[in-house]
């Protein structure tokens, strides 16, 4: 972040989206994941309610990397 204004850097922000778009195809191949698991029939729980923590784990990243990436504009 630049010392003047405490704005991220363009190469952050891009990084940040990078890493945000990664994260998202993570949570859309979870969704598959789970969907495939539940559709199996053989139902294995704890598989499942892992896949489904991971999931709450990369959302609350995707939410703080689009809070980072949305200016700020309360002036």
């Amino acid at each position: 972040m630049t010392d003047m204004d405490n704005e991220p850097t363009e190469e952050e922000r891009k990084a940040w989206r990078a890493e945000l778009e990664q994260l998202r195809q993570e949570h859309r191949d979870l969704d598959a994941a789970i969907e495939a698991l539940l559709h199996l029939g053989g139902m294995d729980r704890i598989q499942i309610q892992r896949l489904k923590k991971r999931k709450l784990v990369l959302r609350d990243r995707m939410t703080f990397l689009g809070d980072q990436l949305t200016p700020d504009i309360s002036a």
